[in-house]
């Protein structure tokens, strides 16, 4: 399975490519920091990244995009900016006719850690080992959007199986 994970942000958009299935090592793809001037204008700042995750997701042609959800933060600016890129990134993958899937900060924690309350040294360290890199992926939007791709490697493959199946129960019973 090749995964597009995004690392939303405005002006930092973090974004990982990483293939694998569950249970087994990941391998990492690419990784990529989508970068837009906070001295543009709003609607640029949104197309720029709108165009640079609809090429990357023609590039890799991922099977699934892994988004982290947006969480309440103390900064009502910096909150809008990041809940306006996932917007962008959950548009790219559902563009595209993909599933997209968005994960809270310690579900992608928990599942590259072990521990939901880890911190970005301890996120970075992880993936940098589980990929099997020769040094760490930088910035750290990078790394966190390869965690959140191996996250949906991980997990994801085991709620799709879990929606399939709630799903044709749900056929089978109205039948």
């Amino acid at each position: 399975m090749r995964v597009l994970g995004v690392d939303p942000g405005l002006t930092r958009c973090g974004v990982g490519v990483v293939e694998g299935v569950p249970g087994r090592p990941c391998t990492l793809v690419a990784y990529y920091v989508v970068y837009t001037d906070p001295a543009d204008e709003l609607p640029l700042r949104l197309l720029h990244l709108d165009r640079s995750l609809t090429d990357l997701v023609a590039e890799h042609r991922p099977e699934s995009v892994a988004v982290e959800r947006v969480f309440s933060q103390h900064n009502v600016r910096t909150v809008m900016g990041t809940a306006q890129a996932s917007g962008i990134a959950v548009l790219a993958g559902a563009r595209a006719g993909l599933p997209v899937q968005t994960y809270t900060p310690s579900e992608v924690k928990a599942a590259v850690t072990g521990s939901g309350q880890a911190d970005k040294a301890q996120m970075t360290a992880m993936v940098t080992r589980l990929l099997r890199l020769p040094e760490p992926p930088r910035p750290a939007d990078a790394a966190d959007a390869l965690a959140l791709a191996i996250c949906h490697i991980w997990r994801g493959g085991t709620r799709s199986k879990l929606a399939a199946a709630a799903d044709r129960a749900r056929r089978g019973g109205v039948r």
